[in-house]
């Protein structure tokens, strides 16, 4: 094993120490110091340098029944992160490699080599590899092209269009030859971002007024495709106005995961009947097979700058609550990244 003599004694690390209630509160984590980790056989030690906060990660707050396993308390959060090997006798995996892990909300991790990814640095920035060419970007690509089975000339409703996941659907729908795509988002500084530089066809502030109707005006046609990251109204919206034969791809809904009692479902359901819509939700583990093409076709759009991206950055893992926070309340534009 590579000498780790010279490493710090201990490593920073976010613990869940009580199941939020609502909308969770510093009181319910700890941010700890514990031993530095030393790698066992097959393992390597990575040093963070980029970790990814994400809404799902409320859900595993919860010891609610779910896809995933909920975080143990008194002990450390995961997430998806992006490090350097600083320690390793694992073949193939060398000190100086950059991976792509899910040991987050520490400073140092041992993680097993199986289950790291050897990105390279000098292909794309490190943070992309946890947003536009990670995860969320293959969320959005799944989500559109699979679950919603996009077609040319569809018109494409998104909400959270400014989000990580948002953002880049609605640019691979008009890549793909949308007709037309809408986005919502939460401020006038989003709705112009996706217009000016996504390219978006409509976008509007939910706060503005009531979605249905904001919907309407910007697809009096109605929609064939609504990707929804939000739920709530917007769901309800997407329902009514969607063309027969329309597709949703329910990704998230954030706009109840803070909620103590249950949301009321959509009251016009009964219009798929009529529409002969379907709606299905899915994850995005279900899709990993999808990982080699997305990269193969994605990449160069990202390279050449068609699809564009965003990333907010917030400095120290100090700060690695704040920003989760940041996401429940839409802080963000695009990506949610802390950098170490």
């Amino acid at each position: 094993m590579s000498d780790t003599s010279a490493l710090p004694a201990v490593s920073r690390e976010w613990h869940l120490v009580s199941r939020p209630v609502g909308w969770p509160k510093p009181e319910d984590f700890a941010f700890v110091e514990a031993e530095l980790p030393q790698p066992g056989e097959g393992q390597v030690l990575v040093r963070n340098k980029y970790l990814s906060v994400d809404p799902y990660m409320r859900g595993r707050m919860s010891d609610a029944k779910s896809y995933v396993a909920p975080f143990e308390l008194g002990k450390v959060m995961q997430g998806g992160a992006v490090g350097e090997v600083v320690a390793s006798d694992v073949e193939g995996l060398a000190v100086g490699d950059h991976v792509l892990h899910f040991l987050g909300w520490r400073e140092y991790a041992a993680v097993t080599a199986k289950n790291a990814v050897k990105v390279d640095p000098d292909a794309a920035p490190l943070s992309t590899y946890l947003g536009v060419l990670g995860m969320t970007g293959l969320t959005a690509y799944a989500g559109l092209l699979r679950t919603a089975a996009f077609k040319e000339g569809d018109t494409v409703f998104v909400s959270g269009a400014a989000g990580a996941v948002g953002g880049q659907v609605g640019q691979l729908a008009k890549l793909k030859g949308a007709s037309r795509v809408i986005g919502s988002a939460g401020s006038a500084e989003k709705v112009k971002l996706l217009v000016d530089e996504y390219g978006f066809d409509a976008a509007f502030n939910y706060k503005d007024g009531p979605v249905s109707k904001q919907l309407r005006d910007a697809a009096p046609e109605g929609i064939d495709v609504y990707f929804d990251n939000v739920g709530g109204d917007h769901l309800e919206a997407a329902i009514g106005s969607l063309n027969e034969g329309g597709r949703i791809a329910v990704c998230g809904m954030i706009s109840v995961y803070n909620n103590t009692e249950p949301a009321p479902g959509p009251r016009n359901l009964a219009r798929l009947i009529q529409t002969r819509g379907r709606i299905e939700g899915f994850l995005v583990g279900d899709h990993y097979d999808l990982q080699p093409q997305f990269v193969q076709e994605v990449a160069p759009w990202v390279a050449s700058g068609e699809l564009k991206y965003r990333e907010t950055v917030v400095e120290g893992i100090e700060n690695n609550l704040e920003a989760f926070l940041g996401v429940l309340r839409g802080d963000n534009t695009g990506k949610m990244i802390v950098k170490l």
